[in-house]
């Protein structure tokens, strides 16, 4: 950032939302948007590196290569245990939106594209496996992985059904059968990947009050 390369640092947590400090200014920047909201570089906004949320084996299936971050044995101890988003289900928000049908701490897909905002209630992508939506009047889709729990958002047109074969999680209008890389694996487009939209995994009232201008997909 302004050609210094920072060093960042936990310094708190601002609305339940993970705040940083950098070692070279003393700026502080909120961790769901990038965002330095104080110190000298206040404005400035940290380019987002694109990430995937995936289970282990699916991502070991596509990344056969890739390697895994090792734990650091002294720190063991002080990591969140395996149930961590069980125990922070039941714990108390200081932010609360009402919302019909959506508790404070509802995992949501949060999407932010083409100029909005848009939310779609996890349980409900997982159990519907494709979604197609609208987002800032752009079409997308949001289609759920072979193991049941991995979800990506795909910048695309026309109509998509949900397949359940070998490879081929998805069959559109014209032929065209797609896998969970957004890539058409037979028919004309053959070759051609479609464009990914980023998604994040936030519980309600955080997405809610960080996108206070957010839609709900089915509400």
């Amino acid at each position: 950032m302004n050609g210094l390369a920072l060093t960042f640092h936990l310094a708190g947590i601002n609305n339940q939302n993970f705040l940083m400090r950098d070692e070279e200014t003393g700026s502080y920047w909120q961790q769901i948007s990038g965002a330095a909201i104080s110190g000298p570089l206040a404005g400035k906004t940290l380019k987002l590196i694109p990430s995937d949320e995936l289970t282990f084996a699916l991502w070991k299936k596509e990344q056969p290569g890739g390697t895994v971050l090792k734990d650091v044995a002294i720190y063991v101890p002080d990591y969140a245990p395996k149930d961590w988003d069980v125990k922070m289900k039941k714990a108390r928000t200081v932010l609360s939106y009402a919302q019909p049908g959506l508790a404070p701490r509802d995992l949501m897909i949060g999407i932010h594209a083409f100029g909005a905002a848009r939310a779609v209630p996890y349980e409900k992508a997982l159990k519907e496996k494709l979604i197609a939506d609208r987002v800032g009047g752009q079409p997308i889709i949001l289609v759920v992985g072979p193991d049941g729990q991995s979800v990506r958002a795909f910048h695309a047109s026309g109509d998509f059904y949900r397949l359940n074969e070998q490879g081929a999680l998805m069959l559109d209008d014209s032929g065209n059968r797609w896998n969970f890389q957004g890539c058409a694996l037979e028919g004309p487009s053959k070759g051609k990947c479609l464009e990914r939209v980023e998604i994040v995994k936030d519980y309600w009232f955080d997405w809610r009050h960080y996108n206070p201008s957010t839609t709900v997909y089915g509400r």
